[in-house]
């Protein structure tokens, strides 16, 4: 697994910082942020999924979002602090992002095999303060996890 450069450190810092903002307004704690080569952050979005009843509101899916008609997407980087989920993976290789970030996938392991089957580079960082969050947040509100995972109420 590659190492993570200071420029990678910082944009997963972002991507937290969103996912904190996400637990306060009472979302799903996942942040995403979208960086330059020179390692600034072009962009950042959280999970709206909860606060816009938006149900492709992801993380990463806002940041791209935000980031709004480029032609550059070749050369950036995006940092998640959650493994991305199938349609944010789909998303990243839509763009042709060639590196993505992963804060951690202990709690969800996205569609990293997909990213990896399209050459995007993947660099896991496996930060506690991530594993943390999300674990705190399965721990308290299970059910809106397994709603935001696309596991049915009479399944759990």
């Amino acid at each position: 697994m590659p190492t993570l450069t200071p420029a990678d450190r910082r944009l997963l810092e972002a991507a937290y910082e969103q996912a904190v903002k996400s637990l306060n307004e009472g979302g799903i704690p996942i942040g995403s942020a979208l960086g330059a080569p020179d390692g600034s952050v072009i962009a950042a979005g959280h999970n709206m999924r909860v606060q816009s009843g938006d149900t492709t509101a992801h993380a990463e899916v806002a940041c791209i979002r935000a980031a709004g008609r480029r032609r550059d997407w070749h050369k950036l980087t995006l940092a998640s602090t959650l493994s991305p989920c199938i349609m944010c993976s789909g998303t990243a290789i839509l763009h042709r992002i060639p590196r993505v970030i992963i804060g951690e996938h202990k709690t969800f392991m996205g569609a990293e095999d997909l990213m990896r089957s399209h050459g995007v580079e993947l660099n896991l960082a496996d930060d506690p303060r991530c594993i943390e969050l999300m674990e705190r947040f399965i721990r308290e509100r299970p059910a809106l996890w397994n709603e935001d995972i696309g596991i049915p109420e009479d399944a759990s």
